[in-house]
């Protein structure tokens, strides 16, 4: 029988599929069906810190501060004890999954202070989470601000949160870092336990009627896999860290490319939210038949074998390449470039 067990961050894992943060985790029903669909593993949805500043400083102000210089308002203000702030319900929920799932639920905690990161962390591993996903959703837009900055700003957070919290913490990264081996290296010294690759930051339209800019959320396509499978392909081997995919996955056909380039796990939302949880129900068979049909008895045995470090040329991952393919397609195709 096919062994699909995998290690996600020190966790065994029946099998390396995981869906990431979504929509999908705010209710039990579709957690349990994404459970029962053979989810390995759960990434909750997202948890921003400054949506619970923006909270609290409305509660503040209509609760606590509401009737200043109008007595009389006091009367008309809700109690203390009927407000739910946004952290509450975020708790409530990772403990109500933990009652109910057996698989492993990791919380994902996007954060904008030191401060904020590491009181937060500790709530979420109070509360029960098998792990921490840190979602670093920072854009360099700032022409001043050098790289060394930006990468400083993530192994700030991630060495203060390590100092404070004793669950596994995946880091999930942009592809935008410009030299992400580098980087990992540094992330794994600084006590991380894997990293997520690629968050997929939110990229606004333009709209040329109006000529206003659009916020459209935009799923992603399976083409985008393989920016994915190129930079894991390269990491695994010069790493300890979990290797994680996430961004691109809608069939089994990525996320056995994703494992052959060296991913421990494969994440996964966009596929779940267009198709539901059965989609995950597809792509574990379609993996469990391909690995038959190719002879492979693990995830294990299958995992990095077409890594950079496997390949018996891997210029076909670096620049070497880069003309070979271009002239190929030139002639193939008889345009000349």
């Amino acid at each position: 029988m096919t062994d699909l067990s995998t290690d996600y961050l020190g966790l065994g894992l029946r099998n390396p599929l995981v869906p990431s943060a979504s929509p999908l985790s705010r209710h039990l029903d579709s957690a349990l069906r994404l459970e029962d669909a053979g989810a390995a593993a759960l990434v909750m949805y997202s948890l921003f810190e400054e949506e619970l500043d923006a909270e609290a400083a409305m509660a503040d102000r209509f609760l606590v501060n509401g009737h200043l210089g109008h007595g009389e308002a006091d009367g008309f203000l809700p109690g203390h004890g009927d407000f739910t702030s946004g952290l509450d319900r975020y708790l409530e929920q990772l403990r109500r999954l933990k009652e109910r799932l057996e698989i492993p639920v990791v919380a994902s905690l996007n954060g904008v202070s030191p401060s904020g990161w590491v009181e937060l962390g500790k709530e979420l591993q109070q509360a029960g989470a098998d792990a921490l996903e840190l979602n670093v959703y920072h854009v360099a837009a700032d022409g001043d601000q050098p790289a060394e900055t930006v990468e400083t700003r993530y192994l700030g957070l991630l060495t203060a949160l390590r100092q404070t919290v004793s669950l596994p913490i995946v880091m999930k990264l942009s592809p935008y870092f410009s030299s992400l081996p580098h980087f990992v290296r540094q992330l794994e010294q600084a006590g991380a336990r894997g990293v997520a690759l690629f968050n997929r930051f939110f990229q606004p339209d333009i709209d040329l009627e109006s000529l206003r800019v659009e916020n459209r959320l935009t799923l992603s396509r399976s083409d985008e896999a393989l920016l994915r499978i190129t930079w894991i392909a390269i990491l695994h081997g010069r790493t300890r860290l979990t290797l994680a995919a996430t961004g691109g996955v809608h069939g089994p056909q990525e996320a056995i490319k994703l494992l052959l380039a060296g991913a421990d796990v494969v994440h996964m939302a966009s596929c779940l939210l267009q198709h539901g949880p059965q989609r995950l129900t597809d792509i574990l068979r379609g993996l469990e038949r391909w690995m038959m049909e190719k002879e492979y008895d693990s995830v294990a045995q299958l995992k990095g074998s077409m890594s950079q470090q496997h390949l018996p040329d891997p210029t076909v991952l670096a620049r070497a390449n880069y003309l070979h393919v271009l002239d190929s397609y030139s002639f193939a195709s008889g345009v000349r470039c």
